[in-house]
């Protein structure tokens, strides 16, 4: 029969092209397409916690409308993490509006990335009509599905935190953060935490979706790095349904004390640096923030914004910071070992204030080697190091950091 024909024709169709999608590669090239759209849409969601549970809700809700496109009938259920972006946003007290916004921006993207299958010649002609319908149908079905069951959890969570004195914390620690006049004296009450000292802010993240395992992880995680601080005081607030914001009181220099912290996988946690009164409460906790867009480049466990503020700084313009490490680094922007091993051995020189024998010793060689090494890098060069050296260093910073492409 034609008609049974065609529907076989249109399911081995689906198979393969859904087959090919849910490979890892693409998967992630779509999440981060419209993702992007997203973020651009709707930038209240531009922050490492939420862009994280954006990004595992669009994984989740592509791994099953993908799913059920090879079937002539759609029975699709409403992943979890679709309903954890939607008690983020309401925890972060944003108007319901911002979760539809997500889901119009979405199906819009959706769109585009359908017709552009078509349009590229990946349907046969017989199938474009069908393919298209069945596309546009079961998006649209999604569609209204997720806005339906996902407004009901946005409007129960914003309920629950409505009726929670944790709801009043968060909202006036989100108005010192934006800078915006407050009776420091009654905040301090219902905080629980006192304003007027010095303030060390750090963020705490994992890496999977969240949920109350994690959550307690990284209640557990704050308590004893306060403990380790020697602290006075422990202040947080959830960020997402994987972060945490923690701020405590400390009254002398630290950065010894940060260096022994240490946090259980898979957390980690970024420091910002000591600030005093309300200013340094919002200050610290900007700089925790810039840390941590560091400390996404790489694996490390604790990053102290003191440690990486000039690999930000300078990242903050990546055209700009990719040209200052092409120009000052000239031949030593190679991958293979010899060239990993010269920048090495030139960022120990430059920090050990450019002392071979302080160097040798941070790189368990002899100074013999350093010498030659550093010799090696300015024929590279065409100059003595001392020339650029605070130039050097910041390309070897940035280096460190984001690497050398």
């Amino acid at each position: 029969m034609p008609g049974e024909q065609n529907r076989e024709e249109l399911r081995g169709w689906f198979a393969e092209f859904v087959f090919e999608l849910l490979r890892a590669q693409t998967m992630e090239g779509i999440v981060a397409r419209l993702d992007a759209a997203v973020l651009a849409g709707v930038p209240e969601l531009d922050d490492p916690d939420m862009r994280r549970d954006l990004a595992a809700s669009t994984r989740a809700h592509a791994r099953v409308v993908l799913s059920g496109l090879a079937s002539d009938t759609a029975e699709l259920v409403l992943p979890e993490e679709a309903h954890a972006l939607a008690r983020t946003i309401a925890r972060r007290g944003l108007d319901v509006r911002v979760l539809l916004r997500v889901y119009r921006t979405g199906l819009t993207e959706v769109f585009a990335v359908m017709t552009e299958t078509v349009a590229q010649g990946q349907v046969p002609p017989e199938l474009e009509r069908a393919v298209l319908m069945r596309m546009f149908e079961r998006s649209t079905t999604w569609m209204g599905l997720s806005v339906e069951a996902l407004t009901g959890t946005f409007m129960a969570e914003r309920e629950r935190v409505l009726r929670e004195a944790l709801n009043t914390r968060t909202e006036l620690v989100h108005a010192l953060l934006a800078g915006a006049e407050v009776d420091v004296d009654q905040a301090a009450i219902v905080l629980g935490y006192r304003l007027s000292r010095r303030h060390l802010a750090f963020v705490l993240w994992t890496g999977d979706a969240g949920g109350d395992e994690s959550a307690l992880l990284l209640d557990r995680a704050a308590t004893k790095i306060a403990s380790t601080l020697g602290a006075s005081g422990l202040l947080t607030v959830a960020a997402s349904a994987s972060g945490l914001w923690a701020w405590v009181g400390v009254e002398d220099e630290i950065d010894e004390r940060i260096a022994r912290c240490e946090v259980p996988p898979p957390v980690r946690v970024a420091f910002g640096t000591p600030g005093t009164q309300v200013d340094g409460f919002a200050t610290s906790h900007r700089e925790a923030v810039a840390a941590r867009r560091v400390a996404e480049y790489g694996d490390r466990p604790v990053t102290s914004y003191r440690e990486v503020e000039i690999a930000y700084l300078a990242g903050v313009d990546t055209p700009a910071m990719r040209g200052l490490i092409a120009r000052e680094l000239r031949g030593l922007t190679g991958t293979d070992p010899a060239a990993v091993r010269l920048r090495t051995t030139l960022h120990a020189y430059l920090r050990a204030h450019r002392s071979p024998e302080d160097a040798a010793r941070r790189l368990g060689v002899h100074k013999n080697t350093v010498r030659y090494r550093i010799h090696r890098v300015e024929e590279l060069l065409g100059h003595p190091v001392a020339e650029r050296a605070l130039a050097l260093e910041i390309a070897l910073d940035c280096v460190e950091t984001y690497g050398v492409r």
